[in-house]
C-alpha cells in the first residue's frame, strides 16, 4: 500500500520495530477489507484493535520528550486507525470511540477547503457543528471500554476542527440577517456553476441563466450597495422602500463578483481541459461519480472500508499540490480554471465521503440485507398511510406475509447469520417492531372506516323507512 504524502522513515531506530508492526497490522487490516467472500466480524476486528493500541503505548513512551515528531510512523499509524475506524463501521459499531476516527478526518479535510476557497454559509457549518457534538458523546462514553490514549487522540482531533469551525464563523460574522440569504444564494449559485463545469455534456444554456441572475443582482444594488425592498406598513399606501443592507456588504460584492468571473470563464472554457491536466480530472471526476452513485443506492452496495481507498487517492491528490497549486508532468502550475475545476472535483468527493460516513446504519453488513428489506417495508407501509389507507383488508396480505417471513428467520429473537450474532440486533429489531405497528395500525383504520360506512348504512335505511311512513302518512291523510 501507498503511503500518502510521502514522509521521511523513523530518526529514532527504537521506532523502527513499531513501524514494521504497524505495517503488518495495516497489511492485515487491508486483507480484511479486500475479502469479500466473508462478512466482516467484531471478532476480526477487536484483536487488532487492541495490537494497534499497544503499539500506541510503545510510541508514546519512545516519543516523551518530543511529542512534535512526524514520520513514516505517524501515516503508517492513521491508515491503522482509519481501517479499524471504517470496520467498526462496516459491522455495525457505529456508536463507540473508535468509529468516529473517520469522521474526524474527513471533516478536518472539508474544513480545510472551505478555509481554503473562503467562500461557505453558516448552513455548511450546521452539519459538522452536529457531527463533533455526536462525536463528543462518543467519546465520552467510551471511557470505560476504551484506551485513554485513544480517546485523547480523537478529542485533540475534535478540538482541532472546532477551533477550524470557530475560523470559518469568524469569517462570515459581520453578515446581517437581512444578507444571509443573498450570500446563501450566491454560494449555492458559485458551486452550482462549478458542478455544471464538470459535467459529460457542458450545459451552456443552464449556465448562461446563472450569469443572467447574477447580473440582475448587480443592478440591483443602489450605490453599489445591496438593498431588500420591504413593504411600509407604516402607511396605508402600501409602499414599497428599499433599505441598505450594511453588515456584510464587502464580502457579498466579493462573492458576486467571483461568481461572474467564475461564470464568464466557464462559458469561455466550455468544460474543455488541457490535456496537461486530462489524467488527474478524468480519474477526479470518476471518483466523485462513483462516490455520488454510492450515495444513491448505500443501503445495498455500500461497505465502509471501500471508502478508505477513496480517501488515500483523493489524499494523494491534494498534497500532491505545490504551494498549493496542481502541476502537470513538467512542474507547470495550472491556470485559475483548472486549479478551480480540480479543487472543486476533490471537495465534492471529500463531501460526499463524509455524507456516506455519518449516513451509515449502525448495523453489521451481514444484518444489512435484512435490515434494507424492512426498510423497504416500513417506507412502503407508511406510503400507503399517508394516502389514506386500503380499500381492502387483502391488501395487507403481502406485507403481513413479508415481515412474518422475516420474523420467522430469528432464533430467540435474535437474526442469525452463519451462526453468529451480527451487530444491529437491536436496530433491526426496532425496525421490525415499527412495520409491526404500522401495519396493525392500518388494520384498525380498515376497521374502524367499515364500521362508520355500516353505520351510515344503517342510518341511510332509517332515513328511507322513514320517509316511507311519511309517505304512506300522507296517502291516507
Amino acid at each position: 500500500m501507498t503511503d500518502s504524502p510521502a514522509l521521511h522513515e523513523p530518526l529514532d531506530p527504537k521506532e523502527q520495530p513499531i513501524l514494521e508492526d504497524l505495517l503488518s497490522l495495516r497489511a492485515k487490516l487491508s486483507l480484511l477489507r479486500q475479502d469479500k467472500t466473508t462478512y466482516i466480524k467484531s471478532q476480526d476486528v477487536l484483536p487488532l484493535y487492541e495490537q494497534v493500541i499497544e503499539q500506541v503505548h510503545l510510541l508514546n513512551d519512545i516519543r516523551a520528550d518530543k511529542r512534535g515528531e512526524q514520520n513514516r510512523v505517524d501515516r503508517v499509524l492513521d491508515d491503522c486507525f482509519q481501517l479499524i475506524s471504517l470496520s467498526f463501521l462496516t459491522v455495525g459499531r457505529n456508536n463507540e470511540a473508535p468509529a468516529v476516527y473517520a469522521h474526524t478526518s474527513a471533516i478536518k479535510r472539508l474544513l480545510d477547503h472551505l478555509l481554503e476557497v473562503s467562500y461557505y454559509s453558516a448552513k455548511d457549518l450546521e452539519s459538522i457543528e452536529q457531527t463533533l457534538e455526536h462525536i463528543d458523546e462518543i467519546i465520552d462514553r467510551g471511557q470505560e471500554s476504551y484506551s485513554p490514549h485513544l480517546l485523547t487522540l480523537l478529542r485533540a482531533r475534535v478540538q482541532t476542527c472546532r477551533d477550524l469551525v470557530a475560523r470559518l464563523h469568524r469569517g462570515i460574522s459581520c453578515l446581517s440577517p437581512r444578507m444571509v440569504p443573498l450570500h446563501e444564494k450566491l454560494v449555492s449559485m458559485l458551486r452550482s456553476i462549478a458542478a455544471a463545469n464538470t459535467r459529460h455534456q457542458f450545459p451552456a444554456d443552464e449556465v448562461e441563466s446563472f450569469k443572467k441572475q447574477l447580473i440582475e443582482i448587480q443592478n440591483s444594488r443602489k450605490d453599489g450597495k445591496f438593498v431588500e425592498t420591504d413593504t411600509d406598513n407604516d402607511s396605508d399606501s402600501g409602499v414599497e422602500i428599499k433599505r441598505v443592507n450594511d453588515g456584510g456588504q464587502a464580502i457579498v460584492a466579493e462573492l458576486l463578483e467571483r461568481c461572474l468571473k467564475w461564470a464568464d470563464i466557464v462559458l469561455e472554457r466550455k468544460g474543455e481541459i488541457d490535456e496537461a491536466f486530462r489524467p488527474k480530472y478524468d480519474r477526479l471526476r470518476a471518483i466523485r461519480n462513483q462516490l455520488e452513485a454510492l450515495s444513491l443506492v448505500k443501503a445495498w452496495s455500500l461497505r465502509e472500508t471501500d471508502l478508505f481507498s477513496y480517501q488515500r487517492e483523493l489524499d494523494r491528490f491534494d498534497e500532491s499540490r505545490i504551494d498549493g497549486n496542481f502541476v502537470d508532468e513538467k512542474g507547470n502550475p495550472a491556470d485559475l480554471y483548472h486549479q478551480r475545476t480540480l479543487l472543486y472535483l476533490i471537495r465534492r468527493s471529500y463531501a460526499w465521503i463524509y455524507v456516506l460516513l455519518i449516513s451509515s446504519e449502525p448495523v453489521s453488513e451481514a444484518l444489512v440485507p435484512v435490515y434494507n428489506q424492512l426498510q423497504t417495508l416500513r417506507r412502503c407501509l407508511m406510503e400507503v398511510k399517508h394516502s389514506g389507507g386500503v380499500s381492502s383488508a387483502r391488501e395487507l396480505y403481502p406485507y403481513s406475509m413479508k415481515l412474518n417471513s422475516i420474523d420467522n428467520i430469528r432464533i430467540d429473537g435474535k437474526f442469525m447469520v452463519n451462526n453468529d450474532i451480527p451487530e444491529g440486533q437491536a436496530a433491526a429489531n426496532e425496525l421490525l417492531a415499527e412495520c409491526y405497528e404500522i401495519l396493525h395500525q392500518l388494520r384498525v383504520q380498515k376497521e374502524e372506516d367499515d364500521t362508520d360506512a355500516s353505520d351510515d348504512e344503517e342510518e341511510d335505511d332509517d332515513d328511507d323507512d322513514d320517509n316511507d311512513n311519511e309517505s304512506e302518512q300522507g296517502i291516507v291523510i
